[in-house]
């Protein structure tokens, strides 16, 4: 049976904004009150969907959160109708509208945290949802993101689906940004990796300093047992503080998998070479090459990696089964980056070709491609039981495009955020857009 691997991107929502919510991601905080464009924001990941869906791989479409979020403001103690609700926060509390505005489930790699049924003891894809618990504005996510996922992954038959973690600390859960896995053939077994940043039940262990390890041993250990894995072929290590501490937020930002290639930074991991050795032990034990890239730092400085995003990439496997890099602008724009890129195609890796993309908005607040798509490894009946309405074609493509025309705007401050008509705007193309990928009432606003 054939195995595919469905990259899922998310819609950017039509309330992406720049407040710099994000604390220990820099490009976030650096480009905190900048004047945000929702429609070419939109547009951008659009675009990227497209091409890749052109290049012959499985790609499909996330929705975007319900922003800004009048159930959370009425929760927080702001009353009256819901206009007066947000005048009432944009007077009392900015930052809480600012906050509840978030369009951060655009980076759907934060989204669940999914294994291959080849990997779980009963034998179905499970997902749990990311309580990302670290971050107020991403906090609330996880309901919904669970509404989404059954609705799209409906058939109980093969897929598994996991409530968050208990929001406290000890169980942070950043999702699949924080997740690798190794394998051959998308449909066989695989090494799951599974990255965090601290141990919380360990006082004793190393932290970083500077900024939050949002990612914690305990979280990856409960998704593990939810997820019915086999302990031999599972890992856990830890992410190098002092890379934390320079603005790596997520593992997906220091380092990228894909099949047999592990694309990584010198300072990626503590004890790296024990990693290292681990993972190759154990793609022997499954009959597998293994091609790790492991970038100098005498190279690639981890303060050049996190500004050009080069981490933050897709390796992509194409119909040829040569290997695709797929980057942001950013990387071509970094001399040193671009010239190591370039240095890879000459290796002995399935890594042939490299393919640019711009991103800029996304980026701007703190998000590569990586960070926009989330991957599912499926078999041919596991793909047919998905809901064929979010797979991107030529159809859909036409009318998101149409749908972004519609609904969304060319500019968007943080004084914008109380103009009564932007939340009918985004309940109005939330609504359509509902209908156009056939996932039912998946928002509070089409419960009431």
């Amino acid at each position: 049976m054939a195995g595919f691997e469905v990259n899922f991107d998310g819609l950017v929502g039509p309330t992406h904004h720049y407040a710099g919510l994000s604390f220990g991601n820099e490009a976030s905080i650096k480009n905190s009150n900048s004047i945000a464009n929702p429609k070419m924001a939109a547009k951008q990941g659009l675009l990227k969907m497209k091409a890749l869906a052109d290049l012959g791989l499985k790609q499909a479409v996330l929705p975007p959160q319900e922003r800004p979020h009048v159930p959370t403001l009425r929760r927080l103690g702001f009353r009256g109708n819901e206009h007066e609700v947000i005048l009432q926060a944009k007077r009392a509390a900015p930052e809480l509208l600012s906050s509840l505005s978030s369009a951060s489930s655009m980076w759907v790699a934060n989204a669940v945290t999914v294994s291959p049924s080849a990997d779980s003891a009963d034998g179905r894809i499970h997902f749990t949802a990311s309580n990302l618990n670290n971050k107020f504005h991403r906090s609330i996510e996880h309901e919904t993101t669970n509404q989404v996922f059954e609705a799209i992954f409906s058939d109980e038959k093969y897929f598994a689906h996991h409530q968050a973690l208990p929001e406290v600390s000890m169980f942070g859960d950043e999702g699949a940004a924080n997740h690798n896995r190794l394998s051959g053939s998308y449909d066989q077994q695989g090494i799951e990796v599974f990255v965090y940043g601290q141990e919380y039940l360990n006082q004793q262990s190393i932290k970083p300093k500077k900024y939050p390890a949002r990612q914690t041993k305990e979280s990856c250990e409960a998704i593990a047992r939810l997820h019915q894995l086999d302990p031999s072929m599972t890992m856990l290590v830890q992410q190098h503080p002092d890379a934390i501490d320079s603005g790596v937020f997520h593992n997906d930002v220091i380092a990228v998998s894909n099949q047999q290639v592990f694309f990584l930074h010198e300072h990626a991991f503590l004890e790296q070479q024990h990693v290292l050795s681990q993972l190759q032990q154990k793609m022997e034990r499954i009959d597998q090459c293994f091609y790790p890239i492991v970038v100098p730092n005498q190279s690639i400085s981890i303060k050049e990696a996190v500004s050009s995003y080069l981490f933050n990439s897709q390796i992509v496997t194409r119909a040829d089964q040569g290997m695709t890099i797929i980057v942001p602008e950013e990387a071509r724009q970094n001399k040193r980056v671009w010239l190591y890129l370039n240095e890879v195609l000459e290796m002995n890796t399935p890594i042939d070709q490299i393919q640019v993309f711009d991103l800029r908005e996304s980026m701007r607040n703190g998000g590569g491609p990586a960070c926009l798509r989330l991957r599912v490894a499926v078999n041919e009946n596991e793909l047919a039981a998905i809901n064929n309405n979010v797979f991107m074609n030529e159809a859909l493509f036409k009318k998101l495009n149409l749908w972004i025309d519609t609904y969304y705007r060319d500019e968007l401050s943080l004084k914008d955020l109380a103009d009564p008509l932007l939340l009918q705007e985004s309940r109005a193309a939330l609504d359509e857009l509902t209908r156009i990928l056939r996932i039912g009432s998946v928002y509070s606003f089409q419960q009431i």
